[in-house]
């Protein structure tokens, strides 16, 4: 008697998680906030601003390096 073997059942491929993303709808990261509330308009001036220039310099001269 001939029997049929079952297919073993098939996986799905993994998917990458979606970056999470705050309240803005951005991917979360200090340029991408920055930027959507510049888009949305209601952008902090430079006197209340809560990153000190050097931080800001400093991810300014990392936006070129992308992989």
């Amino acid at each position: 008697m001939a029997t049929a073997k079952k297919a073993a059942p098939k996986k799905k491929a993994s998917k990458k998680a979606p970056a999470k993303k705050n309240k803005l709808g951005v991917k979360n990261s200090l340029v991408n906030n920055i930027n959507a509330h510049k888009k949305k308009g209601d952008s902090k001036p430079k006197k209340k601003s809560t990153i000190s220039k050097e931080n800001y310099d400093g991810m300014e001269n990392n936006w070129d390096n992308k992989k």
